[in-house]
């Protein structure tokens, strides 16, 4: 068995399909649309409109590139916030026609550079996350390789969350966390399991719905296993009026902090 810390090793492997690649397969008749409309387009964010399954969705996805140059031009697949607000524009655009979101995630977390901040990360990443709590329409969202903090939770703030089951989610690399715990980037090890990031911890705790096995040799079977899964959930949250809708996923991270221990029902809920 894979440990916390090979597995995130794993997903930082240079051969590992990206976003595009699932976009490819599980999208169809796909439009893209780039841009904030407030100061330019950040490519480390891909979006448009698609079919899924003959229905239309706004899919929103982090991607990293497929060699140095693209992965330069994308930050390694790290956000800046005009990246952003393309994604909060595109799901405004979508609550308004109605059409599901979904998101495809793998980043390290949200570009730290000096400009970013000028331009507002912060609060870029706080603005997702607020709407996405409250957008009238079903959302989905799948880690396929790094969730890593605010830049992760700002496309993963859904209804759903599914992961591959060799996936991270993690509100800090584990590289950060044992450089501030213990003072020693050497001890990432022991932080990737004190962090509790894979996939399978994720789903213990309810913050994800479902884990997918990864068979890249058969990767078309396994894109459409996840398709098949993503369309089955939409038909369900579809099926609600936009108050269940609503309520469904304030209560669904209400119950985030809540755990039982010897029967004893403890923690904080959110």
């Amino acid at each position: 068995m894979m440990t916390a810390y090979e597995k995130l090793k794993a997903v930082r492997s240079s051969s590992r399909p990206t976003a595009a690649d699932y976009i490819s397969r599980l999208f169809t008749d796909r439009v893209e649309l780039s841009g904030d409309r407030r100061y330019g387009n950040d490519t480390a964010i891909t979006a448009g409109i698609g079919f899924l399954d003959k229905a239309p969705v706004t899919y929103i996805a982090i991607e990293k590139g497929k060699d140095i140059n693209s992965r330069m031009r994308n930050h390694f697949g790290c956000p800046q916030p005009e990246g952003y607000r393309k994604a909060l524009r595109l799901m405004k655009e979508a609550e308004k026609f109605n059409r599901p979101v979904v998101c495809i995630v793998d980043t390290l977390g949200a570009y730290c550079g000096a400009e970013a901040e000028e331009r507002g990360q912060g609060q870029a990443i706080a603005e997702n996350i607020l709407e996405l709590t409250r957008l009238r329409t079903p959302t989905l969202s799948i880690v396929i390789g790094e969730g890593g903090s605010g830049g992760a939770l700002a496309l993963c703030t859904t209804d759903r969350v599914y992961m591959l089951e060799n996936a991270c989610y993690s509100v800090i690399s584990p590289e950060g966390c044992a450089s501030i715990l213990w003072k020693d980037a050497s001890r990432v090890s022991d932080a990737a399991d004190a962090l509790r990031i894979t996939a399978q911890d994720m789903y213990k705790f309810g913050v994800a719905e479902k884990v997918f096995s990864e068979t890249f040799a058969d990767f078309d079977s396994m894109c459409r296993d996840i398709g098949r899964r993503m369309s089955s959930d939409i038909k369900a949250l579809r099926s609600l009026s936009r108050e269940k809708l609503l309520t469904e996923r304030y209560n669904r991270f209400r119950k985030f902090g809540i755990y039982e221990e010897d029967g004893v029902t403890c923690g904080t809920a959110l």
